[in-house]
């Protein structure tokens, strides 16, 4: 399952990718293609910005037990920032540890809340 927290999607909404773009760096985390692993279940992974390639595109800051769940959690344009700092990335760590461990009824809640968004391949 594929889930965009509350905050993801605000930032998501204003980049040039798409949940189908999402599905996809998913599959390539299952292969083992990510772009760094921060430790305790968050990874970084780099999507594209369409004609223009990886290089220069978004990077997602994604807690995962690759193969079963995925939360996207940070999203920034490479050409905002080059990276985030120590701070964030333990915070995001921490956050990414919290969403691994919930079980479905919690999911379900924050689905039903608005905290979380199931990412969907709509073609």
């Amino acid at each position: 399952m594929i889930y965009k927290t509350k905050t993801f999607q605000s930032l998501f909404k204003r980049s040039q990718i798409t949940d189908k773009d999402l599905i996809s760096a998913c599959r390539e985390m299952d292969k083992g293609l990510i772009d760094a692993d921060l430790g305790g279940n968050l990874y970084k992974k780099r999507i594209a910005i369409p004609g223009k390639g990886k290089s220069s595109g978004y990077r997602t800051l994604v807690g995962a037990v690759k193969g079963k769940k995925y939360f996207f959690l940070y999203i920034f344009a490479k050409s905002d920032r080059s990276n985030i700092n120590k701070k964030e990335s333990l915070a995001l760590r921490e956050l990414a540890n919290e969403f691994i461990q919930f079980d479905e009824d919690t999911i379900s809640e924050l689905l039903e809340n608005g905290e979380l968004i199931g990412v969907r391949d709509n073609e």
